[in-house]
């Protein structure tokens, strides 16, 4: 008897893959051999340098736009991945924004951009996901530690994953039978452009001592996670995974 192995690529859509943890996992899921839908809210220079760079190696890669938030923007996103590649096996959230301030002087145009993103954004395309993904696939969603460890200025944003939380847990009870696991990342401190942004170097060095690793997590830290959950992780569901180096 012999066995015949399909050298048809996997394929992984990943939301604000352009950038951040998003171009972290991007690059991680094309050494695992991943052809990559990279999503771009609005700068396709760098998705376009993310595809080149993957194409480069010797990877598949295409770049899409697209408003998270718009259901006709992520049906055509959707659409554009299952046409270049004949399918979509897992779908990354890591697209959003984070706006601090302490809950009594949010200006509330933030608290809404945040919501439209962080939450409509997850359900839009978790939506989408879950409709398509093929079986053996995996949906993961991306949130954050300080939705444990609670801290001041957080409020908004931290409202915006917990929600994101709740959605991964729902989703994948609901998608019994369809052998599709569905999990959320919860990041640490990770030295990215949206954690980095607005904060002054004594802020920074104590969120690194906060860890017991006494470092901040780098984008390529989190895609280690998601490439688990993508690939060999299929005994882990409905679970949020801390990725935070021991934060509490």
């Amino acid at each position: 008897m012999t066995t015949t192995h399909s050298t048809t690529p996997r394929v992984a859509l990943v939301t604000g893959g352009s950038g951040g943890i998003g171009k972290a996992v991007v690059e991680r899921l094309a050494k695992d051999g991943f052809a990559l839908g990279v999503h771009y809210a609005g700068n396709k220079a760098k998705a376009d340098a993310v595809v080149e760079e993957i194409t480069a190696s010797g990877g598949q890669a295409i770049a899409i736009g697209g408003d998270v938030a718009d259901e006709h923007a992520m049906e055509a996103a959707f659409d554009a991945v299952e046409t270049a590649f004949g399918g979509i096996d897992v779908v990354v959230n890591a697209a959003g924004i984070m706006v601090l301030a302490p809950i009594a002087a949010l200006d509330l145009d933030d608290l809404d951009r945040m919501h439209r993103t962080n939450i409509r954004g997850t359900f839009v395309v978790s939506q989408q996901a879950a409709r398509r993904v093929r079986p053996g696939g995996a949906i993961i969603n991306v949130s954050t530690s300080v939705t444990r460890t609670q801290l001041p200025t957080y409020g908004a944003y931290v409202a915006s994953k917990a929600a994101v939380q709740g959605i991964t847990l729902i989703l994948a009870r609901e998608l019994r039978g369809k052998d599709i696991t569905v999990n959320t990342v919860a990041p640490g401190p990770i030295a990215t452009p949206l954690f980095l942004e607005g904060k002054d170097e004594a802020t920074i060095a104590n969120f690194a001592k906060a860890t017991p690793l006494e470092r901040l997590g780098e984008p390529e830290d989190v895609a280690e996670s998601v490439a688990f959950l993508a690939g060999p992780a299929r005994w882990v569901n409905g679970q949020v995974l801390y990725t935070n180096g021991g934060l509490a």
